[in-house]
């Protein structure tokens, strides 16, 4: 006895068939690995893709995309790697690793890693009977590459510390602590972005008294976890009032140059005798000492200051604008000295002439005075 079939069981069973067919290709997967992709700027990174379960992509069309399919970095097909379409900026930079292709691994490599690289991609795996893509995100890090710390003197007394640092990316965590570690808060913090689209940062702290005069800039990576801390040790007395005696001094000194110039305009104008006394006294070698000596102090207090730091200390360039100062102020000082002695030279030569012209007449005056006395009728019978 045949077996009675119909059409429809026919088209039951062909239907079964295709199910199964479509349901052996649909457990087809495309995984990427698990974790977070960071790579550094200037480095490279590893963008892997692989089937799951493992089955050869020899054959397939293997493609990664930058964003949204925008941009193509790379197309493998029929067994060889096509150029045309790949966007300009990655053509020399990558590296397509497919020794485990056979089973469904492929891995794409990218060097010399850039700021524009950050952000998604996708991986294609395509077939005439199959298609999938998983996606990935690249996240570029970059470690700053120079910190560099600013000390200035504020004329309201106190210092400003200034903390700047180029060349990182994502933007980083910038802080001040104090030497336990503790967060101090800072006066202002600033960033730009240079041509690379690398942050520069900048962090202000004021100082006002000694219990802060060690301090650390910390800046930190959250994306790389790495960071920097320049550590900062300023002396106590930098938080006092060290320049009021060189003030002082000035002024005296400006004062007794002052006094001088109106002595020598005096009598440069004879306005009285009483004045020659005055410049008599000034030219004596006890007031040519004094005042030297006087002078001479200046030089000594720029030493004193001098001494406190030294060229490779960070905290040399707080008194690097007071020495420049004080360099001017005693070359001043020397043209101005030089100025008084070679007046007061001229002077003096000038009165001593006068002197004895003066002591000649009266020379003269006591010879004819004399002669008068010795010798009366002569003098009478000529008048």
């Amino acid at each position: 006895m045949k077996p009675k079939c119909s059409f429809f069981s026919g088209y039951y069973v062909g239907f079964l068939l295709l199910q199964v067919i479509t349901s052996a290709s649909e457990k087809w997967t495309v995984i990427t690995p698990t974790g977070h992709l960071v790579a550094t700027v200037g480095g490279q990174a590893e963008l892997s893709c692989q089937l799951s379960p493992p089955r050869s992509a020899k054959h397939m069309e293997v493609s990664w995309f930058k964003g949204n399919h925008s941009k193509l970095v790379h197309l493998y097909r029929d067994g060889r790697e096509v150029t045309g379409n790949v966007t300009p900026e990655y053509m020399d930079r990558i590296e397509f690793v497919k020794e485990a292709i056979g089973d469904g691994k492929v891995t794409l490599r990218l060097h010399n890693v850039s700021i524009s690289d950050n952000g998604p991609y996708q991986c294609s795996f395509k077939d005439s009977d199959f298609r999938d893509v998983a996606s990935m995100n690249l996240s570029v890090a970059a470690l700053g590459l120079e910190t560099q710390i600013y000390i200035e003197e504020l004329s309201t007394g106190g210092l400003m510390v200034e903390c700047n640092s180029g060349g990182w990316f994502p933007q980083p965590q910038m802080e001040w602590r104090d030497n336990k570690g503790e967060v101090v808060p800072y006066s202002s913090k600033s960033y730009s972005l240079d041509g690379a689209g690398l942050f520069y940062m900048k962090m202000i702290l004021f100082l006002r008294s000694a219990s802060q005069s060690n301090v650390i800039c910390y800046i930190h990576n959250p994306l790389s976890g790495e960071g920097k801390q320049i550590n900062i040790s300023l002396a106590d007395t930098l938080f006092y009032p060290v320049h009021i005696l060189l003030i002082v001094l000035i002024s005296i000194l400006c004062v007794i140059f002052s006094l001088i110039a109106v002595l020598l305009g005096f009598q440069c104008f004879k306005i009285t005798a009483s004045r020659c006394n005055v410049i008599h006294l000034l030219s004596t070698s006890v007031a040519q000492m004094l005042c030297f000596g006087v002078f001479c102090i200046v030089p000594s207090m720029y030493m004193v200051f001098r001494k406190r730091v030294s060229l490779p200390d960070p905290v040399f360039s707080v008194y690097n604008d007071l020495i420049w100062d004080i360099i001017i102020i005693i070359f001043s000082m020397m043209i101005y000295y030089s100025i008084f002695i070679s007046g007061l030279y001229v002077t003096m030569r000038g009165y001593k002439k006068k002197i004895r012209q003066i002591c000649k007449q009266q020379n003269v005056d006591m010879e004819n005075t004399t002669q008068e006395m010795i010798h009366p009728d002569q003098h009478g019978s000529v008048g």
